[in-house]
């Protein structure tokens, strides 16, 4: 069983920055492959960004939001830089055991509650 734990949501100014950080439980964290998605209200969850020993992103944040891990401290971090209205969403951490770098939420083995992310015009 992993647990996962999101932080960091808030609500901010477009234009602006924010950094969600998400704990996982687990002694084997290094061998997780480890997801951002997000959901806005009345859309579908959606992928963002993932991490392996490499990265892959959604086009709609490409060179504006940065994943990455520190496998000593079971965390995995989402740097979102240069936020927009439309990236407010909830915005959910997940864990894939298999280590199958993928953009399907349906590849997830966990998920932690989310944190909100608002963007304000």
């Amino acid at each position: 069983q992993v647990q996962l734990v999101e932080s960091g949501g808030g609500l901010v100014q477009a234009g602006g920055s924010l950094r969600l950080s998400c704990a996982a439980s687990g002694r084997t964290f290094n061998s997780y492959v480890m997801a951002w998605f997000r959901q806005a209200p009345g859309r579908e969850r959606e992928f963002v960004a993932a991490i392996s020993w490499n990265t892959v992103y959604a086009d709609s944040v490409k060179g504006r939001f940065t994943i990455s891990r520190d496998n000593a401290k079971n965390t995995v971090y989402l740097q979102m830089n240069s936020l927009k209205p439309e990236d407010t969403a909830v915005y959910y951490c997940a864990a894939d055991l298999e280590f199958v770098l993928s953009s399907s939420p349906h590849e997830y083995d966990y998920w932690g509650q989310g944190t909100q992310v608002t963007v304000s015009s």
